[in-house]
């Protein structure tokens, strides 16, 4: 355990949440919102203060359930033994599909390089089925190769991004961001609507804001304090960036880009800038998939470990790997790049990103609903009680509006796949009760 002098203060976990959420989720929106156009920075805003509530939230579920298993134990605090498996079998479906997402956010971003990628939807499966293995395997040499390549190609996306909300105003034409504030004539409600399933895929992972509390200066008060400010931020950054590409570049020609922000930056500079900063998103990319294909490989191990998954996920290599849930993995995401093959790079991405969005708030509800019987557990005062509830509630509400922006195909196919979760845990309860009965003889 950090002693006290060497724990972090708020600005440093502030610091460290938000560059732990800003990633690889990022280099596609541009494009993706494009094609509502700039009323989309409204989608942000909202987006921001849902998202804000959500980091506080599981900032308080952290600090108060001292448990193992992450949202899994938050979800069983209110609802019991079958929502620690659901919130664990959704979060794994959920990486599993958000691999094939960065995967083909990497395809699109290479394809300047080898316009080959783009000639044909087999061409663009190959790729991506491609990029999936060669992450995949670069996983088996363990941990802690893949969390320092992931520590560092991550900045390859977030120095452009973030440079970009400073000194792309420079660039900023007030005339082509009019042009693009509304170009379907879309309801403002309805224009928010179409915007809020991708501005919330940016900010996927904020449910490990509050995992570091261990190695912090009073946790209760600077861990809630930097998920907020570090969610701030990194909303600020999102919004800025979004906005001023869309002053930038035509919004036509950014609707149909593959890799937007290597787009702009040649139009601010040079295809030389342009072409470096999309080499920076593709290792930003290709970085992120390592980290979240061990992350996931993890998930699985940790629910194998207390059998809720079946035992394969939990055996590992003397490199610390489970190399056997990798492959499982592996197979669901090219089976599930292979269901999602398009013509059409975004749209691609777009149909995983609505499809990731919405099994992520399954688990996002489960846990967050557990916040007031945790509260209740560790006999809070009533004002702090109502101040939390309200906050979580809200973080709730949010939450189950993201998943009617996700759109009906997206909520018709997660929902059958939940479903098919209840089928697994009515055998894993069976295997417990006959267990149960055995030992009680």
């Amino acid at each position: 355990m950090a002693t006290e002098s060497k724990k972090m203060g708020v600005v440093g976990l502030t610091v460290l949440v938000a560059v732990n959420m800003m990633g690889s989720g990022i280099i596609m929106l541009p494009a993706s919102l494009a094609q509502t156009g700039a009323i989309s920075m409204l989608s942000w805003l909202v987006t921001a203060v849902g998202a804000m509530c959500i980091a506080y939230t599981f900032a308080k579920c952290g600090a108060f359930c001292k448990r193992d298993g992450g949202m899994s134990a938050y979800s069983e605090e209110a609802h019991g033994k079958s929502s620690f498996f659901i919130a664990s079998y959704t979060y794994y479906v959920c990486l599993v599909i958000s691999c094939v997402a960065i995967a083909v956010s990497a395809a699109g971003y290479m394809a300047p390089f080898f316009p080959w990628i783009k000639a044909t939807p087999i061409n663009t499966f190959i790729t991506v089925v491609a990029i999936l293995i060669v992450t995949m395997v670069a996983n088996f040499k363990g941990p802690k190769i893949t969390g320092q390549i992931s520590g560092f190609t991550v900045w390859g996306i977030i120095l452009p991004v973030a440079g970009l909300s400073i000194i792309g105003w420079f660039w900023f034409d007030p005339k082509i961001f009019a042009e693009a504030w509304n170009p379907h004539n879309m309801g403002t409600g309805s224009a928010i609507s179409s915007g809020i399933a991708l501005t919330l895929w940016a900010f996927l992972g904020i449910e490990s804001a509050g995992a570091n509390s261990g190695a912090v200066e009073n946790p209760e008060r600077n861990v809630p304090l930097a998920c907020l400010f570090g969610t701030g931020f990194a909303a600020i950054v999102y919004i800025a960036s979004t906005s001023v590409i869309q002053g930038i570049v035509p919004n036509a020609q950014l609707a149909n880009s593959d890799a937007p922000f290597g787009l702009v930056f040649s139009m601010m500079f040079t295809p030389l800038v342009g072409q470096i900063v999309t080499a920076l998103a593709v290792i930003a990319c290709i970085g992120s998939l390592l980290g979240w294909q061990f992350t996931n490989a993890q998930v699985s191990k940790a629910a194998a470990d207390i059998r809720l998954f079946p035992a394969i996920f939990g055996k590992v290599t003397r490199d610390d790997a489970p190399i056997a849930g990798m492959l499982i993995m592996l197979v669901l995401e090219l089976l599930l790049a292979c269901m999602t093959i398009s013509p059409n790079l975004l749209k691609q991405f777009n149909a995983l990103l609505n499809l990731a969005v919405f099994i992520n708030m399954v688990p996002y509800v489960l846990s967050m609903t557990g916040l007031q019987v945790m509260l209740r557990k560790n006999k809070v005062t009533e004002s702090q009680y109502k101040a939390a509830s309200i906050v979580g509630t809200l973080a709730v509400a949010y939450s189950i509006y993201g998943v009617y922006a996700c759109g009906a195909d997206a909520v018709f196919g997660g929902s059958i796949i939940t479903l098919i979760g209840y089928i697994f845990y009515g055998f894993l309860a069976g295997r417990d009760t006959k267990l149960a009965m055995e030992n009680s003889k």
